[in-house]
């Protein structure tokens, strides 16, 4: 696109963030990035999920002369985000196991010809000779490798073929290089480096914190029902991502919100790739529907309306938490992050990591993750500070969690802790080394004569009845919390409870138990006027545009489906309500709207005028001016229409 000889300024950045994208200015740290790159220099980006990473490449593969080749492990989401680079008028393509031996031998020929700006590889192709040999023939501006954290090995999400990305560099010494991640440790952002060679790169961490997104953590109790009530009366019609963690759990929840009127769509490994691949297609494609998935679903999701994503079980990890959470709000707008929590999440999660391969340094490993995550359900801080300070970063109160709106107290759970504890001692000793799980023993302490206590005589133990104080659900956050602090653990196929180490210093009376008491929440009221069929007006949005933002995004998703794109390719819902709050009535007016870059405006233009003003319904698709015609036209948009 430029000439070899010529070294690219930030003003060419600048235009093409203006022209193609429709954007006027850098977000955050863009600017410095995207510089550092289009002028030749190896970057490792960190991050969050939202904060525009995309462009810290796309704008530099503009910008430089030849192809730039991204690296990405995401095959079923390559068209779409080819669709929507074309949309823009960018020469975008791809390679991957999807396509037939013809439609790969077009994207080979168009790259040796140069007539792509883009290249999206799966990593496994890099490992083939022939597509070695191929970029060899051709010329790369720059190698982007994104969800770079896929390269360490005791991460959320280690992708074996990244391994071998570090090979690039001895092949391709003179091409610049972007490594990019929504999420790392110190740990993971030390490996990235390492495995990559990406010591002499500069790194760019900007702030993890995504302000858009209220964390909200809650005791399970009926954790189905739970999620529908956050459904119908917070989010009715929104798009959402419901994560499980299990394949049964996944299809038991999609059906139970189905027959409850949600448009819900199960996702999991088990699923035939053609169901997991349509039910995808849906969700990018569709609006207001529900994936219920495991965590095979989403990495890299580029819609940007999710605007909530609620998980049943708890997550492994903090990095997991946060990677998974990230998928709402892309677009800054409000969105929620949803967490139902129990003692039987710990108890399952301890069982796990026991039974789990590898040496005892990985189940470490993986407990300190788990600590890490059960760390931030049981805090009475801020959760934005305890997740920030997980990834290095120091904040301040945030209050958009659910810590800050409603905080919850502490309490003396020194004595309960006692109690408990005494029981499993007594149950071991005095009952030759008996051992059971959180429900026997709560019943114990409450001094219930079940047909299993009496079985056993366990209403002659001297802690029979002494916890009468506290209810049932009392009781389990006790154990919850006691298993979360490390002073029980669960052992055997039946999950008993057996001390720690730790336990002994508590019995002793040497260490205090603070616990968490959650506080009461009365249930939200629905949003006026909304219930599970109708979609809730936009938050923010002048009651007066409500309409005109709808009218305009059933314009949208009639021309998505003749085209066959997701919504978002056509335009953002931010864009929308922008178009529907300003209602531009020139296309000069509408060429000012954050988002209208030329190529959209010369396609869309019309047709969104047209809408405006209640005559262009019927407009076909594609219709519009000619591009030479609009005002302040350039001369040559990159890649013309795509």
């Amino acid at each position: 696109m430029t000439s070899p000889e010529h070294r690219p300024e930030m003003s060419d950045a600048t235009q093409v963030l203006q022209r193609v994208f429709g954007y006027d200015s850098f977000r955050g740290g863009q600017q410095e990035i995207i510089e550092h790159v289009a002028a030749g220099g190896d970057a490792l980006v960190l991050m969050p999920t939202g904060g525009g990473k995309s462009l810290c490449y796309q704008i530099p593969a503009l910008v430089r002369d030849g192809v730039g080749v991204v690296v990405s492990p995401l095959i079923a989401l390559m068209q779409d985000q080819v669709d929507a680079l074309r949309a823009l008028g960018v020469r975008a393509g791809f390679l991957n196991s999807t396509q037939d031996l013809e439609e790969r031998r077009l994207v080979e020929a168009e790259f040796l010809a140069g007539e792509l700006d883009l290249l999206y590889l799966a990593p496994e192709r890099l490992r083939v000779e022939s597509t070695l040999r191929l970029l060899d023939r051709g010329r790369i501006s720059l190698f982007a490798i994104d969800e770079a954290h896929c390269v360490a090995q005791w991460g959320h999400d280690f992708r074996p073929d990244y391994l071998a990305l570090s090979a690039l560099h001895e092949r391709w010494p003179t091409v610049p290089r972007i490594a990019l991640t929504a999420t790392a440790t110190e740990a993971t952002h030390t490996e990235i480096t390492s495995r990559l060679g990406l010591q002499d790169a500069r790194h760019f961490v900007a702030s993890f914190d995504r302000p858009n997104i209220q964390y909200r953590i809650v005791p399970k109790d009926e954790p189905k029902r739970q999620l529908l009530a956050l459904l119908r009366t917070e989010h009715p019609g929104d798009a959402g991502i419901v994560y499980c963690l299990s394949r049964s759990s996944v299809e038991k929840t999609a059906e139970f919100l189905v027959k409850n009127g949600i448009e819900a769509l199960p996702y999991h490994a088990g699923l035939d790739a053609r169901t997991r691949a349509e039910n995808q297609a849906r969700f990018l494609r569709e609006d207001g529907v529900v994936v219920v998935a495991t965590i095979a679903f989403g990495m890299g999701i580029d819609k940007p309306d999710v605007r909530f994503v609620a998980h049943l079980d708890l997550p492994k990890s903090v990095e997991g938490y946060y990677q998974e959470t990230g998928r709402a709000g892309r677009d800054g707008l409000p969105s929620t992050a949803w967490l139902a929590y129990g003692l039987q999440d710990v108890v399952q999660q301890r069982r796990m990591i026991d039974t789990s391969e590898g040496d005892a340094a990985h189940r470490r490993r993986l407990a300190d993750h788990l600590d890490a995550m059960l760390a931030l359900c049981e805090t009475v801080e801020c959760r934005r500070i305890r997740l920030l300070d997980y990834f290095g970063e120091k904040s301040q109160a945030c209050g958009n969690c659910d810590t800050c709106l409603t905080p919850p107290t502490t309490w003396d759970g020194t004595v309960p802790a006692q109690k408990l504890l005494s029981t499993v001692v007594r149950l071991d000793r005095e009952r030759r080394g008996q051992k059971f799980g959180s429900g026997q023993i709560i019943d114990i302490l409450l001094g219930k004569k079940t047909a299993k206590v009496i079985q056993h005589d366990h209403d002659s133990l001297k802690t029979f009845g002494i916890g009468a104080d506290l209810g049932t659900a009392e009781w389990r956050a006790v154990v919850r919390q006691l298993l979360a602090q490390g002073l029980l653990t669960v052992e055997g196929e039946y999950n008993t409870l057996v001390l720690t180490e730790a336990s002994a210093e508590v019995l002793g009376g040497r260490r205090e138990v603070p616990m968490r008491r959650d506080p009461e929440r009365a249930p939200r009221a629905a949003k006026s006027g909304t219930s599970s069929s109708r979609r809730a007006a936009p938050v923010d949005l002048p009651e007066e545009a409500v309409p005109v933002f709808e009218l305009l995004r059933a314009w949208r998703a009639a021309t998505a489906k003749e085209q066959g794109v997701p919504a978002y390719v056509i335009f953002h819902d931010a864009t929308l309500r922008e178009i529907a709050t300003a209602l531009p009535t020139t296309l000069a007016e509408l060429g000012g709207i954050s988002g209208v870059g030329d190529n959209k405006l010369a396609k869309y233009g019309q047709q969104v005028l047209d809408a405006l003003a209640g005559d262009g319904g019927e407009a076909p698709v594609g219709a519009g001016p000619d591009p030479d015609t609009l005002p302040g036209a350039p001369d040559g948009t990159p890649g013309g229409e795509g």
